[in-house]
């Protein structure tokens, strides 16, 4: 498949609609030893552990990668963590991997299945709460991991319960990690330590220089050893990007933040607690996220997060001092302008390491798809003629309500934008449409029209109680997954649920993070009538409107057919459409030129346009057994 304007191709020239999924929220973390995050020492293991097997064993990925081309789910975003390649050390690669990794690719290529790859971060590593980086990263600036917990630099599942004096709690806590000393820290040093911290060097080299360097050397590392495997058809550059401290205005106020949850300090107040000094910090309710429900005390042991010979790098470059026994702010506004202006971040520091990734990567196989992204439910940069081609927006989205709260209810959400709450399905319906539309918008009116994919999007099956797993229940879950892809069709998106679990079970969900967001659980999907639905493959020509209305199992779709020999190519599963579905063609060709064949035993529907050129409306009725 190629790029062409906005959209993307195949060999015949046919304009794809990719739709599959994120393959899986068990690769987040190591097999071997175990790495989910509700076992307190998964984090004991910093360089001798191994992904192999994730996110499946080898003799298993046919068996899953068959299910996935039945579900019609025939594009995914496989996950690999820096740390999966390169935990053992810098330059230090694992090849028993990156050897499972192949065959992993060969059994999708069998099976019909492309691929890119997804290099996922969040919160920038396991020891800081999230995913991603390999523990080295932070020892080598000379964080103690022992103490990140408890300086109040990340809160993480694992050691929760040694620092505070409440349970792990049942909602998404792991964001706050953005804001928390520790991941900030890192990402501003990532993407802006040429600027803030010029003078912070590692092994010899700007420490900017040295952290992009080391990943995208290990990323380019990995497609050297892969290239060969035809199911690849690009990569990402970074999943859910972020500032860090980069753009804040005061350092003792609160920005940058996805949500409130927990112990929330400054900027300022982080910095100092990391020092070793005992702070005051606003905590907010894990329940009700935002809502300010007293003070907490930030470091109360007074330790110091660095070892020997190291100290903070905001301190040392003059941002804030304790010379004295006092605690000062000198630059509150350090991080809020770039060469004299305010600073954009999306622009002035992510699409710069966006160029580099590509050049680099595309050094390997000229010509490779890019998938960027931009900060998750916020900016995303500019794009313009003069950046690299062959580049896809792969944006994010969730329902906050949703996603935080873990309810839904069809006729009942709030906004999370404003807050204001949403009453009645159309509404709810009309206001998903519309937040999953802006990503498409930006991209087509700031991105010089490039196409875009909704890389991520889902909910968690825990919601409302886990109600569903005691009753075998999933109409709700069903209403709001179709919801999502009712806009997802309305703006004609490419799009990767989150996520693909192989081993997720009721009990422990994806095992990171208490996330439950698997389409697959204890060897079978779930909520199915919610995604499984039908959508054109590769249409002969240009897509115009797509519609699939699963109450009345009425598929509308509209083309401008080119003239073409291959046909328009639409998965339609017998599920939805039964086996003789009655199909509906109008074209202002003569009869008998286009034509449709449905073929239940393959899942399509093929649409011939006989050299018509010109639009096609179809309308395809399922009828079920009575």
């Amino acid at each position: 498949m190629k790029i062409e304007g906005n959209r993307i191709v195949d060999e015949e020239g046919r304009t794809l609609l990719l739709r599959g999924c994120n393959l899986g929220g068990s690769s987040k973390y190591p097999l071997s030893p175990p790495g989910e995050t509700r076992r307190p020492d998964s984090l004991a293991a910093t360089r001798d552990l191994s992904f192999v097997g994730r996110p499946f064993p080898e003799e298993a990925a046919e068996d899953h990668f068959e299910r996935l081309r039945c579900w019609g789910f025939t594009f995914i975003r496989l996950i690999l963590t820096w740390e999966a390649l390169e935990h053992e050390g810098p330059g230090i690669y694992d090849e028993a991997y990156l050897a499972y990794l192949r065959k992993i690719l060969l059994a999708a290529e069998k099976k019909g299945i492309a691929v890119f790859i997804d290099p996922h971060q969040d919160v920038w590593s396991r020891w800081t709460g999230g995913d991603g980086a390999p523990a080295w990263t932070l020892e080598m600036l000379g964080f103690d991991l022992e103490k990140l917990d408890a300086v109040g630099a990340a809160v993480t599942e694992q050691n929760h319960r040694r620092f505070n004096r409440d349970p792990y709690p049942p909602r998404m806590i792991w964001p706050t990690n953005y804001n928390r000393y520790a991941a900030a820290t890192m990402f501003t040093l990532f993407f802006g330590g040429n600027t803030y911290a010029p003078g912070l060097t590692v092994e010899g080299e700007p420490v900017q220089e040295w952290l992009q360097g080391r990943y995208i050397a290990a990323m380019r590392h990995a497609y050297r050893r892969l290239k060969n495997c035809k199911a690849i058809v690009g990569w990402g550059s970074m999943n859910e990007p972020h500032p860090g401290f980069i753009g804040y205005r005061d350092l003792e106020g609160l920005e940058n933040y996805p949500l409130a949850a927990g112990p929330m300090p400054s900027p300022f107040a982080a910095m100092a607690a990391a020092s070793g000094h005992r702070v005051s910090v606003p905590f907010y309710s894990t329940r009700l996220p935002g809502m300010r429900s007293g003070r907490r005390l930030l470091n109360p042991q007074g330790l110091s997060l660095f070892k020997e010979g190291f100290v903070c790098p905001w301190k040392q470059a003059g941002v804030w001092t304790d010379e004295g026994g006092e605690v000062r702010l000198l630059r509150r506004d350090h991080f809020s302008s770039c060469q004299g202006k305010p600073v954009r971040f999306v622009d002035d520091f992510l699409k710069p390491f966006m160029r580099r990734f590509t050049s680099q990567i595309r050094e390997v196989r000229p010509g490779t798809m890019i998938f960027i992204e931009g900060i998750p439910q916020g900016d995303h940069p500019h794009w313009t003629g003069e950046d690299p081609s062959g580049v896809v927006n792969a944006f994010h989205w969730y329902d906050g309500f949703i996603l935080y709260m873990k309810s839904f209810r069809s006729w009942f959400s709030l906004r999370s934008d404003t807050g204001k709450p949403l009453l009645g399905r159309k509404r709810i319906a009309a206001y998903f449409r519309e937040q999953i539309g802006k990503g498409a918008a930006w991209t087509r009116d700031r991105m010089g029209d490039i196409p875009a994919l909704l890389g991520e999007f889902g909910l968690p099956f825990d919601m409302n109680g886990k109600r569903a797993f005691r009753t075998g229940d999933y109409r709700l879950h069903e209403e709001a997954l179709a919801l999502y892809y009712d806009a997802i069709d309305a703006h004609l998106l490419h799009s990767t649920i989150w996520n693909y679990t192989a081993d997720n079970t009721h009990e422990r969900g994806d095992g990171w993070n208490g996330e439950d967001f698997s389409i697959f659980c204890n060897g079978e999907g779930r909520a199915a009538a919610g995604w499984l639905r039908p959508y054109p493959l590769a249409t002969a020509g240009v897509p115009l409107a797509l519609n699939w209305d699963r109450k009345r199992r009425l598929l509308s779709y509209r083309f401008r057919a080119d003239g073409g020999e291959a046909p328009t190519e639409i998965y339609a599963p017998p599920e939805c459409l039964g086996e003789k579905p009655l199909i509906r063609l109008q074209s202002a060709a003569a009869s008998g030129v286009v034509r449709a064949e449905y073929r239940p035993e393959d899942r399509r529907l093929l649409i011939f346009s006989g050299g018509y050129t010109g639009e096609v409306d179809l309308q395809a009725e399922g009828i079920l057994p009575a």
